[in-house]
């Protein structure tokens, strides 16, 4: 019986680890055309999936924040919005509830490209899961979060101050 299949020999956490590290890698091949097709940097890509997780929350987001996010300074920031902003893809305006306050949303052009774009990798994503049953998925989610943590965790145990 192989290792992948129920009942075989579970994967050592070195080989997870490894298959993780080759989904990131074949996910960021597949961003990464995307980016070149439309002549964005990898940063301006992360900064639209911020953007629109922080929307898809419910949550404003402000440049401070946004750049927070992305580990960037205020001057890279502002070229960053710039070039989102001048390609079509962000727009920056004032805060209903502090008009002091600049929030940044996503303009319909970049949600409609990145819907196009990204809908075949969702759709085998999505074909790919449907293959395990609800508690083999829980576990998937359990696992996820625990990496998203501990990713998190190693970030700034190694940060230099």
């Amino acid at each position: 019986m192989r290792a992948d299949q129920p009942g075989g020999d579970a994967a050592s956490p070195l080989e997870l680890i490894t298959m993780m590290r080759r989904l990131n890698v074949e996910l960021d091949r597949f961003v990464e055309r995307f980016a070149v097709d439309h002549g964005l940097h990898r940063t301006d890509l992360n900064a639209v999936v911020v953007i629109m997780d922080a929307a898809r929350d419910g949550r404003p987001l402000t440049p401070g924040a946004l750049g927070a996010a992305l580990n960037l300074s205020a001057p890279a920031t502002t070229a960053l919005l710039n070039r989102l902003e001048q390609a079509g893809h962000v727009q920056r305006t004032r805060s209903e509830t502090d008009r002091r306050k600049v929030e940044l949303a996503l303009q319909a052009q970049a949600i409609a490209l990145a819907k196009e774009f990204f809908t075949p990798l969702a759709q085998h994503l999505s074909a790919s899961l449907e293959e395990f049953g609800d508690a083999e998925r829980q576990v998937i989610h359990r696992f996820l979060t625990c990496s998203i943590q501990a990713s998190v965790a190693a970030r700034g145990a190694s940060a230099v101050d």
